[in-house]
Order: C-alpha cells, then sequence, then structure tokens
C-alpha cells in the first residue's frame, strides 16, 4: 500500500506558501478582500516579542479567519520579514492526515530552514485536524522562543475549551465575530452614507441609504462571502444552514460534548433563533418542546461555546441582578443566521424591531461587556451596561420608530431606571430622527439605530467602550 511521502508534503506546502519563490505574493483573491478591523490587534499579538505566548484565533464558521491570516501574513511581509521565515498551513488537508504539530515545525526545520535571526511565524489552520494540537503546541511555546505561533479552526467550541484547559500562561485566545456593520459597511465598499469624523464623532450624510445598508446587513451582513456575492445571497439557507449551523449542531458539538439526541439539540436551537431578543424561561422552553429544563440549560451553554448564541440575564429596577433568574433573553451572535433559517425580513416587517435589537447587541457581545435588561411590571428597558463593581453605567432603548420622539412617555421605563440610580443621561434608538431632550431629568439623545450600531462596531474593534460620548449631526 502506497503512502504520502515527505517530497509530496513538501511539496504542497511550498504551493501554500507562494510567497518562498522569488516573488512573495499573497493569492489575488484574497488580497482583493478589505482587511477585517481586527488584522492590527492580531497583528500586534502575534508579532509582540515581550511575551511568550501562541495565539488562539477562536470565531464562528465563515468570519474570515482564513483571510485575516493571509493578511497578517501580507502584513509581515511588507514590514520587512524574511518570506522564508513565514509559514502557513492549512492542516485538513488529505496529505497531512497524520500528521502532528510536532512533525510539521521539524519539516519547516529541516526542509525549508528559516533566514537569519529574526522570528519564525507559523500559522496553522484548521488546528481541530491535529492530533493532541494542544499539548504540542504548549511544548512549542516553552521550547521555541524563536517562534511566533498563530493557530486557528472553526470547531470554535472544541479550540477555546482545550485552549483554556491546556494553554493557561501560554495561549492568548482572540475572538473572532462576525462582521461589524462598520466593518460591512467598509467591504462592501459604500462609506458614502455616514462618515466618522474622528473616532467619536460622526456624520450621517444620507440616512435613508444608512438604513437600506442596516436592513441589508441585519439579514445578510454578518459573513463576508454573504456580504459579497449575491449569488450566496439568493440561497441563504444553503450557505448559512448547511455550511455553518448545520456543521456546528450536527458534528463540532455532538463530538465536543458526546450529545446523543441532535434532533432535540437542533429543534431548541431553531426555536432559540426564531425568537431572538424575545424574554424566555426554561419553564416555558421545556413545556413546549417537552426536554428536561436541565438539558435545555446544557445546550444552551454549549451553543454558547460555539458562539452561535448569548443568553442575556434580567436586573431589577435597582440594576442589581436577580437571586432566581427565571427569565431571560437570547440573542443570536449574527442576525444573519435567522435569514438562512428562516428567510430574510423587510424594514417594515413587524418582527424586524428584534433583529435590530438582536444586531445592536452583536455589535457588543465580544468586548466583555456586561450586558442586561431590566423589566418590572410597569414597564423595560432593553440594554443595560453594568461596570466592574455591577452597577449600572449606561442605558440603551432599541426602537425601529421614530415615534418615540413625539411620545417620550414611551421610554418611561428608561427614566425611572435613570433615576432610581443616578444616571443622567441615556440613548434612544430611532429609525431616522437624531435629537436631544430633557425627559424626567434625564438627558435623552435620540439616533437612528443604524448610526449607533456603526459607532458600537467601531469602538468595540477599538476597545474603547468606556463611555458613550458620541455626536451624531446630520449635513445642513
Amino acid at each position: 500500500m502506497k503512502t504520502v511521502s515527505q517530497q509530496e508534503v513538501t511539496a504542497h506546502l511550498k504551493r501554500q506558501n507562494r510567497w518562498w519563490g522569488e516573488s512573495p505574493l499573497i493569492d489575488p483573491l484574497i488580497a482583493d478582500f478589505r482587511p477585517r478591523d481586527y488584522l492590527q490587534a492580531v497583528f500586534g499579538l502575534v508579532t509582540d516579542l515581550t511575551v511568550r505566548r501562541a495565539v488562539v484565533l477562536l470565531g464562528p464558521r465563515r468570519v474570515g479567519k482564513t483571510i485575516l491570516i493571509h493578511h497578517a501574513i501580507a502584513e509581515l511581509l511588507r514590514a520587512g520579514h524574511p518570506a522564508q521565515n513565514i509559514a502557513y498551513v492549512a492542516v485538513d488537508h488529505p496529505l497531512l492526515h497524520g500528521e502532528t504539530l510536532d512533525s510539521l515545525v521539524k519539516l519547516f526545520d529541516t526542509e525549508h530552514p528559516a533566514s537569519g535571526d529574526g522570528p519564525r511565524f507559523l500559522f496553522f489552520d484548521e488546528i481541530q485536524y491535529l492530533k493532541d494540537w494542544e499539548r504540542h503546541l504548549k511544548a512549542l511555546v516553552d521550547a521555541r522562543p524563536d517562534l511566533r505561533l498563530l493557530v486557528s479552526g472553526s470547531a470554535a467550541a472544541a479550540l477555546q475549551r482545550k485552549s483554556r484547559e491546556s494553554g493557561a500562561g501560554r495561549f492568548t485566545d482572540f475572538l473572532l465575530p462576525p462582521l461589524t456593520f462598520a466593518e460591512y459597511i467598509a467591504l462592501t465598499r459604500n462609506e458614502g452614507a455616514i462618515e466618522a469624523l474622528d473616532g467619536l464623532h460622526y456624520l450621517v450624510k444620507d440616512i435613508a441609504r444608512l438604513n437600506a445598508l442596516f436592513v441589508e446587513y441585519v439579514n445578510f451582513g454578518g459573513y463576508p462571502e454573504l456580504a459579497l456575492s449575491e449569488t450566496i445571497r439568493a440561497n441563504p439557507d444553503r450557505f448559512i444552514k448547511s455550511d455553518i449551523v448545520d456543521k456546528v449542531l450536527l458534528r463540532d458539538l455532538p463530538t465536543l460534548y458526546g450529545i446523543q439526541d441532535i434532533q432535540e439539540l437542533n429543534a431548541l436551537f431553531t426555536q432559540l433563533a426564531y425568537n431572538s431578543g424575545e424574554e424566555l424561561s426554561l419553564e416555558a422552553l421545556a413545556q413546549r418542546s417537552g426536554v428536561a429544563k436541565q438539558t435545555i440549560s446544557r445546550y444552551i451553554e454549549y451553543l454558547e461555546a460555539a458562539f452561535l448564541v448569548r443568553r442575556v440575564f434580567r436586573v431589577d429596577r435597582a440594576g442589581k441582578r436577580l437571586q432566581r433568574e427565571r427569565s431571560f433573553k437570547v440573542y443570536l451572535t449574527n442576525p444573519a443566521m435567522r435569514t438562512g433559517l428562516f428567510g430574510d425580513l423587510g424594514a417594515d416587517h413587524p418582527d424586524f424591531g428584534h433583529l435590530v435589537e438582536t444586531a445592536m447587541f452583536a455589535q457588543r457581545f465580544h468586548d466583555n461587556a456586561r450586558l442586561h435588561y431590566a423589566r418590572w411590571k410597569e414597564a423595560e428597558v432593553d440594554m443595560i451596561e453594568l461596570d466592574r463593581a455591577f452597577n449600572p453605567k449606561s442605558v440603551t432603548e432599541i426602537k425601529w420608530s421614530d415615534r418615540v420622539v413625539a411620545k417620550p412617555g414611551e421610554i418611561e421605563g428608561v427614566t425611572r431606571f435613570c433615576n432610581a440610580n443616578k444616571l443622567t443621561q441615556a440613548w434612544v434608538t430611532t429609525r431616522t430622527l437624531i435629537g436631544t431632550q430633557e425627559v424626567a431629568s434625564v438627558h435623552i439623545d435620540f439616533i437612528p439605530a443604524a448610526a449607533l450600531a456603526y459607532h458600537l462596531g467601531i469602538i468595540a474593534v477599538q476597545g474603547r467602550m468606556a463611555g458613550f460620548k458620541t455626536t451624531i449631526g446630520t449635513v445642513a
């Protein structure tokens, strides 16, 4: 029986690393993609020589991890690092079956020695296909200070668990989320509707165009391929459901957690996706599905680990977590998943407001903000951020209507919550209107939902979520 030779493996690696040739080149198809805003953050982790750690690039399927790696390689080449010192390998290729992380590094050392005294940058994509990758990666970090290592993969839940179990102090996890709204606008080259003046001030040039882009983003914008391809948009259920959701529900999670009843998990996710942004309870979900509450709770934890959903818990009027949390909200981490399951929604659909709310939360799920909501008998508040002492620090009410500007009584819950917690300012989103009002001693900033989503996406990348000191204007 024939076996794969080392010469075949070496030839394959040369094909994947085209910059090793006379003209260092990145694949033109990848080069044409605009880099994601998170590139510089990842690039900084990879090139930081003061800390001996490997980078584990996490994230849902199809959010652009492989393309980001190649953009990072292009940055290394532009910065003058020798092409011979940069290596990329997609380890899921059949020719590499049976290889380990350690054996591939030894192959690079033998067949393709480094050039000069500088660091060597090794990128391993789809790392979950390598047996015991976390053990080998930990050993390489300890034994090889000359290497800068980044690994990534699609089985995000498995990677994160193994990273935390085996890589404490040696791995740095970096979560690459779905596209933010600001990234979507840049990627599709539609910057003309809104302009970021200095990072904290914005000019809305065309609110109708901005809202049209926001509707597209809510329905299709979380995945780069879906955002850019009209062909894929015409059949989003095949791309999202078959290529993304089903692979997580039918393969990743069952393999990782030993789930026996895959149909049960799939039914729960479908129900959660359809009710993204609605208040739910374990009792109601159990009664509807016939599945035990403990099992449902465990399934939701698995879905969160796979970055498909996030739970948001309730606080009372004083901003304190309830001792017995019977109710909570579940949001899709990417509203476009709903499109793949149930079809897209128009801006005037009665359920579109819940997708707007989902999109707003999605801008912030990856910045470690402590997000909650409040509800009591008389009213509720959509988004409350708590500070490190778990006290309310900001309040946002998410609307997809301009009616609230003329009828501020509809946000009585916001003003009551602010007064009870000594907050003097709150945000309320609208569909098109911009303005300010003093309501019950609270300064209310009204801002279009699309403009606020754009802002949240920018500052999430910049890591400047300390305050909401933003000015929104219109063209005079």
